[in-house]
Formats: structure tokens, sequence, C-alpha cells
């Protein structure tokens, strides 16, 4: 669940320092040097340090030398005249001797400077013999090598890791003939995206549908890293597009570079890429995605360099800098952020043998357990400079929303041994629903965020994930509380799809209000867009799988009619501006979480459940399976609650 923050409020960062034409009006021109004056300025360097060395060499000979005190040493001379037997006298090798050394020396060493200096002179006029695109042709050539070079010294051998058991990665297929057609239908709309994707914005983030052209924004800094496509492939798997899998790996092999100066979300890239791939590698097996993962995690490692050890909400995935978001609370991490690592570090540290992964996560949680917490509640922001809570604010949507899954997930990824975590998810619950947790005047239940001591009733659309939350966390709850959380997890999904069904298009809002009369309705029109997103049909699977209730794949034969109807354009599938309106503007942009969530999440409502069997897959929060592991692996062995 891709936190707000990072994509309708990416607009208060700071505007980037501006150093164009007008900063510098009077030296625009002298920056655009041709490559051969370049050249020649090299070479002209190179001359003058030639001639330099020849005429200003220093005569060795005036200088003393490093030696042991034998300038003058007596060695016998044998006169050969009588026999060679008797000494002749002596010869003495001393100082003429080495002068004459350093004489033939100095006179080598001039020859080799003027050798060099011609064949320099030689080389400059064949390179100034050459075109303009020869001359960058073969610059480009030696950048090349050099990157061929670094990609080598980064593609060390992992250690060989047996597979965990792996249940259920593909088939799934309904013995019903009209679920089937909605499976079908499904799959065509994945195809649908994923083949304008290959044609108008390959290689690219994201796509513009509507513009036809590729689409990138701020949390994956300037680069063109393939977001949809690492996004993207674990859905192809499953739905048993193969050929467009194998496209994105031979993609992801030849084209995905990590050693770019670009500024990243750590949160992002781990959630979307480092699960991506991990999920591709562990259901395909191919060994590219898992070397991929464990080289992108090495650059995020920069990004925990601060006093606490919380990490910054972005690196530079180059120089390995990092900073946090400008708006954030004085500059603080964001909890949904620093807390949404967790699954994806135990599986590198499980693949890798290598527990600095490991022990990141379980550093954030020791310092979080030893923290107070105002009403039992986590505030969104942590300073990580000082280990202080930034303003109180609480919420299980957007900014804090993946922190409490990934305490259950945690759980439920190391087999259920995992009992700290387990404790850390049912204390939060307890305090979320004593005071964030409440019921409307209509008598829908929903989850308000909690501000400076004060309950906002309203709800966003990525809280809508809870419902499967707590039906996911319903077993193994204490005091034989599993009937009511599976019944709060029904209401959520209930609220949520009444958000939906109260709009004209049918797809729900990004917040509702349950102020007055008003009740599961958007109020502000910046709050009335659809942008392709899949916590509702999330918590509808979830709710499917515990229990098996039709209306579920009802309610999501609803959503997903109403995104092919509404959403679908040529190039595409685009987000809506105003779900209220009959006939709405499209934001064009296809999101990649669309293809790695909604499009899954619809695609698994509508196929049996030993297709990814939750007993033996946990998702991660982009919606990328991770294997369960026996956490008796000694790799993880130092937290005494795997033991």
């Amino acid at each position: 669940m891709t936190t707000p923050a990072l994509l309708p409020l990416s607009g208060r960062r700071l505007p980037p320092l501006n150093l164009g034409a007008s900063a510098f009006p009077h030296h625009r021109a002298t920056l655009r040097l041709s490559e051969k004056f370049i050249l020649l300025l090299i070479l002209s360097a190179f001359i003058t340090l030639c001639f330099g060395a020849f005429f200003f060499l220093p005569d060795s000979s005036k200088h003393k030398r490093f030696d042991l005190g034998l300038e003058d040493v007596l060695i016998p001379h044998v006169d050969t005249s009588k026999g060679g037997k008797n000494l002749g006298g002596f010869l003495i090798h001393g100082q003429g001797h080495d002068e004459h050394r350093h004489r033939e020396e100095e006179e080598r060493l001039r020859n080799k400077i003027r050798a060099d200096h011609e064949k320099a002179l030689e080389e400059a006029k064949e390179k100034l013999k050459k075109s303009r695109d020869e001359i960058q042709a073969e610059i480009q050539t030696e950048k090349n090598k050099v990157v061929q070079e670094l990609k080598k010294k980064d593609s060390k051998p992992l250690p060989p890791v047996p597979l965990p058991n792996l249940i259920g990665i593909n088939s799934g297929e309904p013995a019903d003939p009209d679920i089937q057609e909605k499976r079908k239908k499904v799959k065509e709309m994945m195809k649908h995206a994923w083949d304008n994707y290959r044609q108008y914005g390959w290689g690219h983030n994201e796509l513009k549908p509507i513009a036809r052209k590729g689409h990138s924004t701020n949390i994956f800094g300037n680069s063109q890293m393939g977001a949809t496509i690492v996004d993207a492939l674990d859905t192809l798997y499953i739905m048993g597009l193969h050929d467009e899998f194998r496209e994105g790996q031979e993609w992801i092999d030849k084209n995905l570079d990590f050693s770019v100066n670009s500024e990243v979300s750590v949160f992002e890239v781990n959630i979307r890429f480092i699960g991506g791939l991990l999920a591709a590698y562990y259901l395909s097996g191919q060994e590219v995605f898992k070397i991929k993962a464990v080289q992108l995690a090495g650059k995020l490692l920069p990004a925990f360099n601060t006093p606490t050890g919380i990490p910054w909400a972005m690196v530079n995935l180059k120089s390995g800098v990092g900073r946090n978001w400008g708006w954030a609370s004085a500059g603080s991490s964001i909890l949904a952020e620093f807390g949404t690592l967790h699954m994806e570090f135990v599986h590198l540290s499980y693949l890798t043998g290598d527990p600095v992964y490991y022990n990141k996560v379980m550093h954030i949680r020791k310092l979080l357990q030893k923290m107070d917490r105002p009403n039992g509640l986590y505030p969104n922001y942590l300073n990580p400079r000082t280990g202080r809570w930034g303003q109180h604010h609480t919420s299980v949507g957007g900014l804090g929303d993946s922190f409490y899954e990934y305490l259950l997930k945690a759980w439920l990824m190391s087999d259920k041994m995992d009992t700290e975590a387990r404790k850390m998810y049912d204390d939060a619950i307890e305090a979320i629903e004593k005071h964030l947790i409440r019921k409307s005047n209509g008598g829908l239940t929903f989850i308000g965020e909690w501000k400076n001591g004060h309950l906002e009733r309203k709800m966003g659309h990525l809280t809508c994930f809870a419902g499967g939350m707590f039906a996911l966390g319903a077993d193994g709850s204490r005091d034989d509380k599993a009937g009511h959380y599976l019944q709060l997890g029904a209401e959520i999904a209930h609220t949520c799809h009444e958000s939906y069904d109260r709009t004209t298009l049918k797809l729900g809002p990004e917040a509702f209000k349950f102020d007055g009369g008003v009740e599961a309705v958007a109020v502000r029109q910046n709050e009335k867009y659809y942008i392709l997103r899949p916590e509702v049909i999330e918590t509808y699977w979830y709710m499917w799988r515990f229990t098996h209730d039709p209306k579920y794949r009802q309610w999501g034969w609803e959503a997903a009619q109403a995104i092919d109807k509404y959403c679908r354009v040529s190039g595409g599938f685009s987000g809506v501006k105003d779900v209220y309106s009959s006939s709405p503007t499209y934001d064009d942009v296809q999101q990649s979480f669309f293809l790695a969530e909604t499009l899954k999440y619809l695609y698994l409502l509508f196929s049996n459940d030993d297709l990814l069997p939750l007993d033996n897959w946990v998702f991660n929060t982009e919606a990328h399976p991770l294997p369960v592991l026996h956490l008796a692996n000694t790799t993880l062995s130092g937290n005494p609650a795997y033991r």
C-alpha cells in the first residue's frame, strides 16, 4: 500500500536549486565545447608535461645516493697474463662507474619521453581526423567497459541456500465456468496493461497511457529503473503469462542498474523492487532476481547511517547520502516507511547468510519497544537524530498502515515463532480498537485518525487494507477473540464497499468522511480521485479466503467491471480525478502497483485457494508473495524470539 505522502504529497518537496542559464548567463556558451576541442586541451596538457619532464628532469648524478658506504670498493683483478692465478692488483669500482651508469639511465629516459611524445602526437592527429560521432562512440565504448567492470565486481556469487518448500505457485483453476470467465477477464486486463507499457513505456518506471509515453515520480528519483517490469513479474508468472515474464527477466538482466546518481525512496524501492525481485526469484528459481535484489539492498544500507539507526526516507543510490522528506514533521522519518522493511530484509539475510539486513530491522524493533507510546498508539513520525516522536498523529492509513501489517506478517513469515512481533501487533491493535475504531450513526464501522488528542472521523482508501489484516490476524489472537477480529474485518470490508457503492463510477474515493449526515463519501475535491488502488480488493480477497462468502467475489467483480469501464483507455489503464462525475477526467498514469497488486488480488479472488495458499506464503505490502521461513536457520538465530 503506497503511502499517500509519496504520491499526492510529493509536490510538497522543496523545489530544486535553479542552476540553469539564468544562474550563469555569461558562461552558458563556454559549457558547449566540442569533444575535439576538449581532446586538444587534454593533449596539450600532456605534451606540456612531456616537455617539462624532458627539460627539467633533475640531474640525478648531482644528488647524494642512498648507499651503504661502499662507493669505493676494491675489487681484485686477475692478471691473466700469468696463467690467471696470480693477483696482478685491484680495480677501483666507485664513483666513475656510477656516473657512467646514471648518464646511460638519463639518456634511456629521454629517449622514452621522446618516443611517448611522438606517439601522443600521432594519436592526436588520428583522433582529429575522426568525426564527432566517431569520437562520441569511442567515449561511450570506454564508459561501457567501466560499467561492465563494476558489474563484475558487484556480481560476486551468493552462497547456495535451500529453497523453502514452495507450494501452489501455479494453476488455481476454478471449476465453476462463471468464475473461470471472470478470471480470464482479469488476465486479459493484465495483458492490456502490460502490452501497452511494453509498447509505449518500456524501461520507464510507469506509463502515461493517454500520452502513450513513459512516466515517473520523485519516489524513483530521476532514474528509469523499469519499476513496472519489476512490480509486475510475479503477477505475470502466476497468471501463466510466461513469454511476458521472460521479456521482463531479459530486461532486468541486461538493463537494471543500481549504480546511478539518483535519490530514491527507501520504502518504495524496498517494497516494489526488493520485494518484487525476491518474489520473482522464489517463483521462478532464476538466480538473476536474487542477485539483483542483493545488489540493490546493499545500495539501501547507507540510509541506516543515522544517530539512532532509524533510516532516512531517501537515499542516493550512488553516493549513499540520505535525507528525509521536507514536509515530514521537522525532519522526521515515517512509521510506515522505516517499519515496512522487516519481511524483505529477513529474506535477504536468509538468502545471503549475512545477518546485516536482519540486524538493521531488529534494531528498529528494539528501539520502538523501549519508547513510550501515547495511549498505547504509535505516532507516525520519529526523528532519526534524536530518537523522539514527532507530532502525535496516529493513522492506520497513510503514514502508519504497513507498520502494523508487517508486525503481523513477521510472525506469520516466521512460521509463528516470532512471538515478540505478535505481541507488538496485539498490543497495537488493542490500542487502535480503543481509540480509533468507531461506528457511524448509520452503523458503519470505520477507523479514524488520531491528531493531537482528537479523533478525526475520516478514513482513507489506504486504510481499507485493515479489513484483510484483521481477518489474517484473527487466528492466534488473544483471549480467543478470533471470531471478533474476523467480524471486525467483515465490518471494515462492508464500509469500504459502501464507499465504492455510493459513487457514480462505483469506484472508491481517496478518502471519505463520517460527519453528520455524510457517511462513506468524499467531501473535498482533492479526495475524490481513484488512482487504481488495490486496498479494498485486497480486503475482499482475504475475506473470501477466510469465509468463502460469495458476496466478496461479487463485490470484487463489481470493482473489476468499473475499472474496465471507466479506467481503461486504448493505451492502458488510467486513474480518474472524480469518482462522483459521470464524465470524469483521467490523471493519465498507469501505476505500477495496479499490475502488482490490484490485478493480482482480483485474479486470486477468482482462483482456487491452492494458488499461493496462506499457510505457505505471506504477501508483502506490494502484494509480492514471500514463502514462510522455518527460522531455525542459523543466520537468524541471534533473536531469542526465534529460538
